[in-house]
């Protein structure tokens, strides 16, 4: 069962991306075209081959191991999610969750399980950890090697560890793009 997801996966990231390859990438005006340097086609064969990758790996997280992953969600293929209490972690739409950083769901010195919720737009920073039963709210950043072990606000960028809240009131785009503030 396993070698034909793998097989499968395999199949469809170089065929995806392929297709995707020869739909072409946009066409853009001479003015623009002008502008931007060209894009090799073995950068572009790259990226449609890791898109395809990272959404065949959404799906097996949410029909394998039913975790509720949000449309648009990217996972990075080094983050860690805890597949002790998969069944804990809810992350939201267009929510990022960068390398290294892990997400718990149970607690095994106290024999608990606890669910994970993370909101829309949020952005996970590299080497972080959620620890169970943390709710992360919509529009949030946690920074880089950050310990959440308490609920987040949403709008808000938390930093250190523990986690505490460094700003409020912020506003972010898909995947967690803070969006500059009006002066």
């Amino acid at each position: 069962m396993m070698r034909d997801l793998v097989k499968l996966c395999e199949h469809l990231g170089g065929l995806v991306g392929l297709i995707g390859l020869l739909r072409g990438t946009p066409v853009l005006h001479r003015a623009e075209a002008a502008s931007r340097p060209p894009t090799p086609l073995v950068s572009r064969m790259r990226d449609k081959v890791r898109d395809a990758v990272v959404g065949v790996r959404r799906l097996y997280f949410n029909r394998v191991w039913k975790m509720d992953l949000g449309e648009g969600t990217v996972i990075s293929l080094s983050a860690k999610l805890d597949k002790t209490n998969p069944r804990g972690i809810h992350i939201g739409r267009y929510t990022v969750v960068t390398f290294g950083a892990a997400i718990l769901t149970h607690d095994y010195v106290n024999r608990v399980d606890r669910d994970v919720h993370i909101g829309d737009n949020c952005f996970i920073g590299a080497h972080s950890i959620i620890l169970p039963g943390v709710t992360i709210g919509d529009h949030c950043i946690v920074s880089a090697a950050s310990v959440v072990a308490r609920n987040v606000p949403a709008g808000s960028l938390v930093a250190g560890n523990p986690a505490r809240i460094v700003e409020t009131n912020l506003k972010t785009t898909h995947y967690g793009v803070r969006i500059a503030r009006e002066p």
